[in-house]
């Protein structure tokens, strides 16, 4: 059967969701984001894809994208990602970039560019799973608090400065940091009534959620603040649900990979961006 594609999220959801359930941590993007549009909508069409190996077999892979963004591949076999790039190169043959787990992600670059090596890696994560939380100890001055409507100025402006950090599309974040401050998933570090750092976390889905972001403003970054909050946040979410916990790291970031082992989290996968080259 190969690739199928719909601007549907609930078709792409009744067809996938077996192999999302099967490896929740590993798909926990595909997961959320699906999720976060099947509740809010999408502002623009979304293009989602779900792989068989033939037509009676089960699904066992799946991608989205937000055109003109590059695609975002799940955990897949060699096959199924080779199999995708003539689907994609018939809607969009300036396609230039791909992401997903370091094979998978590899598999679709050699097959899109015509070897192997012709791309250029342009970012890599780490996603962590959380085992035993271990709070930092002795903890830094204040307390974990949830986030309050009142507090939406001050975070819609950090969420602003974490999207410019990580190099994401500059945009207003005041509604998506409201939607996330009225769900109860967005927690502050507050010192002397002061928010100091923030931690937020995805929905439950599928028994899993992803603490994303954290974000201490330069001013205030090493004092133990944002081990603080994601411990609490972490905790929070435990409490509420989650069967798996997890986090993304920049490979690159030697601190916050180093931070969040101590805080119990364990390396689970790596994945990449790779931009093609020739």
């Amino acid at each position: 059967m190969g690739w199928q594609l719909t601007e549907d999220v609930g078709e792409f959801r009744t067809a996938a969701d077996p192999c999302l359930a099967r490896e929740p941590a590993r798909l926990t993007l595909l997961l959320t984001i699906s999720e976060s549009f099947r509740v809010n909508g999408a502002a623009t069409p979304v293009r989602f894809g779900y792989w068989r190996e033939s037509d009676d077999a089960p699904v066992t892979a799946g991608f989205v994208q937000t055109p003109p963004l590059r695609p975002l591949l799940g955990p897949m076999p060699d096959r199924a990602a080779r199999e995708l790039v003539p689907v994609l190169r018939a809607l969009d043959p300036s396609l230039d970039s791909v992401q997903g787990e370091n094979a998978c992600a590899e598999a679709f670059a050699a097959e899109w560019t015509g070897r192997r090596g012709g791309w250029r890696v342009s970012h890599q994560v780490r996603l962590f799973r959380l085992g035993e939380l271990t709070p930092p100890d002795p903890a830094p001055a204040g307390r974990a608090r949830l986030a309050a409507v009142d507090d939406l100025p001050l975070l819609a402006e950090w969420m602003s400065a974490f999207a410019a950090d990580t190099g994401q599309p500059d945009e207003d974040y005041r509604r998506a940091t409201a939607e996330r401050i009225v769900a109860g998933r967005l927690w502050l570090w507050d010192v002397a009534g002061a928010p100091v750092s923030m931690a937020s976390v995805s929905p439950v889905v599928a028994g899993q959620a992803r603490v994303a972001p954290v974000y201490t403003p330069p001013r205030l970054r090493g004092r133990g603040y944002g081990g603080a909050v994601t411990a609490a946040v972490s905790r929070a979410t435990r409490d509420a649900g989650a069967e798996q916990v997890l986090l993304f790291t920049d490979l690159a970031n030697r601190t916050s990979n180093a931070l969040y082992q101590r805080l119990g989290y364990r390396p689970l996968t790596d994945s990449q961006a790779l931009t093609f080259e020739g």
